[in-house]
Order: C-alpha cells, then sequence, then structure tokens
C-alpha cells in the first residue's frame, strides 16, 4: 500500500475515536485482565456444565458477566465456550480468544496465577497464550461498540476453555452456530499467520529389552505439546551389566541428570526446559536427556534399542521416518509429549507439526515403513490429525490485516507460519494474528509474562483490524 493510503488507514477519525477511548480505559484493560488471570484455568475434572474443570467454569462466568455489563448478549455453549454478540447487520466478524492454559511446572519465580506485576510486566500463565490477548480483543470490540454502535456488523467475542488440549470448545461452536464472515484469533504473531502446520498426535509404543539391564521406570511429561523438562527413570542390572553401569554413573558428564545407585538399582532424574510443542528445538528435552544416558549404560546387546529410541526423540523427526518440509511452513517438528512405562510396554506420545502441503495420510505411511524397519515390536496409533490451514497472501483479509499493521506501526512484514495451532484452523473464515513483541514472555515457558504497554498495544492494534474488517468492502 503507498505510503498514502497508510497514512489515510491511520488518521482515519473513527480509528482516532476508538483508539483515544481505548487510551482512556487502559486502567480497567489492566484490571480485568489481572482478575481474568488469577483463575486457574488448567484443564480439571469435569463438573455438570463444566466439561474442562472448575476453574475454566469460573472464568468463562467472569468474562460472560462483563458482556452483560456492556450490553451485549450472551451464549453459553454449556460450558465449552461462551461467546457475545452486539450489532445488527449480514457481515460478523468475530474474534476468538482462549481462557485456558497449560500446566505450570514447581519453578516459577512468580505465582503463576498471582498476576503480579514485577516492573513493566506482568507475570501469570496465560499472559501471552492467551487470557492477555482474549482481554485486548474483547475492550478492542468494547470501544467500538462505544464509538460507533450503528455500525452495520455484528460484532463477536468468543471465550474458549480448551484450546490447549483438545479444542473441543470451538468443535462446538461449529455444530450449531453461526460461522464468522470474518474471524481472528489473537493467538500467534505479527501481523497474521496465514499457515498453520497440520498437527498429529502419534501414540508410539515398544517393548523394552528384558536381561541383565532392564528399565523399570519412565514416566515424564503432562500435554502432546509441551516440551519435557522432568523425566524419572529406574533400571535394575546385574552381572556384567552392573559393573556397566557403574562406570557409566562414575563417568557421567551430565549435570542435568541426578543418579543415585544402590545396589542393582539406579534411580534417576533428568531435568530439561520446556517449551511450546511446535518449536521443541527452543527447550531441552528430558527425555533425550534420559534415553541418551540409557544408551551410554546398557549393554552391548541393547545399544540398537536405546539408539532407536534416542532417535525416536529427535525433534525433526528423522527417527521416526517423517522428517521433511515444504516452501510455505517449512520443516515438520516433532516433540515427544508423554512418556510412561507399563511393565516392559513403554508408550511414547509424539506431537507432529507437519508441512501445509502433506496430508496425515501422508505422514502416518512414512511413520508406519520407517516403524516396520525398526521390527515389530514398534507399534503406532494415530490419536489426532488436524489438518493444515493456509489462507494464500492476496486473500483480502490477509492484505487487511497486513496494511492495517503497518499504518500502526511503520513495518511492513509478510504474512508468517507456524507449527503451533490456533482457532483459525477450526473456525472457517478465521486467520490468527500477533500478540506481543521482543521482550514479551515466551508460550508455556516458565513466568510466562507481558508488557503492560504491550496489552494496551495489542488493544489499539487489534480495534483497528476488527474495525477494518467491519467495514472494508466484501
Amino acid at each position: 500500500m503507498s505510503a498514502e493510503g497508510i497514512a489515510a488507514l491511520k488518521s482515519h477519525p473513527d480509528i482516532i475515536a476508538i483508539q483515544q477511548w481505548l487510551v482512556e480505559h487502559e486502567s480497567e484493560l489492566l484490571d480485568q485482565t489481572r482478575k481474568l488471570l488469577r483463575f486457574n484455568t488448567i484443564e480439571g475434572d469435569p463438573e455438570p456444565n463444566a466439561p474442562y474443570g472448575k476453574g475454566n467454569r469460573e472464568a468463562l462466568d467472569f468474562c460472560l458477566q462483563l458482556a452483560k455489563e456492556a450490553g451485549w448478549e450472551t451464549v453459553d455453549l454449556e460450558g465449552h465456550l461462551g461467546y457475545a454478540t452486539f450489532g445488527k447487520g449480514d457481515r460478523l466478524v468475530m474474534a476468538l480468544g482462549h481462557i485456558d492454559v497449560v500446566p505450570v511446572s514447581p519453578d516459577w519465580k512468580h505465582d503463576p496465577f498471582g498476576a503480579e506485576i514485577d516492573g513493566e510486566y506482568i507475570y501469570a500463565r496465560g499472559t501471552t497464550d492467551d487470557k492477555g490477548p482474549t482481554m485486548a480483543a474483547w475492550f478492542a470490540m468494547r470501544a467500538i461498540q462505544s464509538i460507533k454502535p450503528e455500525l452495520s456488523a455484528r460484532l463477536r467475542m468468543a471465550f474458549g476453555c480448551n484450546e490447549e488440549s483438545g479444542f473441543g470448545c470451538v468443535e462446538r461452536y461449529v455444530q450449531t452456530e453461526e460461522a464468522p464472515t470474518f474471524g481472528v484469533a489473537p493467538d500467534s504473531g505479527w501481523p497474521c499467520y496465514n499457515a498453520e502446520k497440520g498437527i498429529a498426535n502419534l501414540e508410539l509404543s515398544v517393548r523394552v529389552p528384558s536381561g541383565e539391564f532392564r528399565l523399570v521406570e519412565f514416566v515424564g511429561g503432562s500435554r502432546p505439546n509441551i516440551v519435557i523438562d522432568r523425566i524419572d527413570f529406574a533400571v535394575e542390572a546385574d552381572g556384567a551389566a552392573l559393573e556397566l553401569l557403574k562406570t557409566a554413573v562414575a563417568d557421567n558428564w551430565d549435570k542435568n541428570l541426578v543418579l543415585t545407585l544402590e545396589g542393582g538399582k539406579l534411580r534417576g532424574v533428568a531435568h530439561g526446559k520446556a517449551a511450546h510443542g511446535s518449536t521443541p528445538f527452543m527447550g531441552d528435552s528430558a527425555a533425550t536427556r534420559a534415553v541418551r544416558f540409557l544408551l551410554a549404560s546398557c549393554p552391548l546387546d541393547q545399544k540398537e534399542f536405546y539408539e532407536n529410541l534416542l532417535m525416536a526423540t529427535h525433534p525433526s523427526g528423522v527417527g521416526l521416518g517423517i522428517h521433511g518440509r515444504d516452501d510455505v511452513a517449512g520443516d515438520l517438528t516433532a516433540n515427544v509429549g508423554i512418556c510412561s512405562l507399563t511393565g516392559d510396554k513403554l508408550d511414547i506420545l509424539v506431537n507432529v507439526r507437519y508441512p501445509v502441503k502433506w496430508t496425515g495420510a501422508h505422514l502416518e505411511e512414512l511413520c508406519r515403513t520407517k516403524l516396520t524397519a525398526l521390527g515389530e515390536h514398534w507399534q503406532l496409533e494415530v490419536s489426532r490429525d488436524s489438518a493444515p490451514l493456509y489462507f494464500p497472501s492476496e486473500h483480502p483479509m490477509v492484505k487487511t490485516i497486513i496494511d492495517v499493521y503497518e499504518a500502526e506501526t511503520g513495518e511492513r512484514r509478510s504474512p508468517g507460519a507456524m507449527g503451533g495451532g490456533t482457532y483459525a484452523r477450526a473456525v472457517p473464515n478465521t486467520i490468527s494474528i500477533g500478540t506481543g513483541w521482543i521482550g514479551d514472555g515466551d508460550a508455556h515457558e516458565n513466568d510466562e509474562r507481558i508488557a503492560i504497554q504491550s496489552l494496551f498495544r495489542m488493544s489499539r492494534i487489534y480495534a483497528h483490524i476488527l474495525y477494518r474488517l467491519a467495514t472494508m468492502d466484501a
């Protein structure tokens, strides 16, 4: 877009008035965001009208009450998802945020549900993913409502409760509710992500070897989409294998492995670094660390098994025969998210983000071919397959969002591609948009945070995007 066109976008009197409303309500936005952050919305045991637990039910009630107080019509879909609608017109412009969060480790420095302000940041689980952006989008819609109540389009804000562990919330929405004309999910990078890789969960199982060296415990991980930050494991050994194990313990160089050998039994704890499962290379897998030690300490007749097991944890998927890429979304990634050993059966859940030009059937075929080559003791079940999402760069929604971002920031950016999955892949006519900037915390990591000014800035940009989608030529 020309410089004159960008200047016209930014100087539109409606946009100026809407963003001024947001500036005047910044303290309210901060207060309501902190209140939402204090709800523990890790998925819990289902209760009546609360399929994802008490915390999500309470947080959803909080959000819907805010909407009612602002004069919006609200709908509660049995606790799966709630939404609020304002306005009249054929066009429906929707923002979809989620209020559920991933689990927290004990290694936080701040209370993960305390919404503590430390310096220029708010610290809490969900500040960047996705309670902060959700509340910023809600206030953006409130600003449009306040300044342009006669807008000839309907605005709808959705609050989902199951984005992190299954998408049951939006699956419930699309069963009976209206698809948006244009939808945005504030849950990715700037200006928008027009390509989301396919997401599949590969459930592997394999029999561990017996003999003088026996793996008797191997457990870790809480969610498929989080890099495992701790593995607890145990080995029983005797004979020559015990002597090899003693040597391996004595020679252990990895300070992130805590090893205790008493008699013929070794107990180990491997520590890693959590990260989002779509970018496993940003973390440090405790599973890889633990298996690497097992490979170094096992007898010769078990080397091939533990080498194959170690390769199965590789974040490229090469050990499973599924590595590859395309020219839109780039390389496939694979994250070992959950491990458990029952008897001699080791179960491994691998969360895969595959290229947008692939299909789930192709991914499964590649993996089965590789596992067949490894031997009959490897088994595979595909428990989830969410197809990729792709909007061409010339799509009017993509072009509008890019132009608005340039008008607001002075920076012209191309749309991005990602391995993460947002509501955009599950709701028609929906694309994901950015959340924070450099310095704000990363999703799913310890001490997640967002700058207070980033929260305010997001709300202004969201308002501009939503207004343009509501008023642009179809």
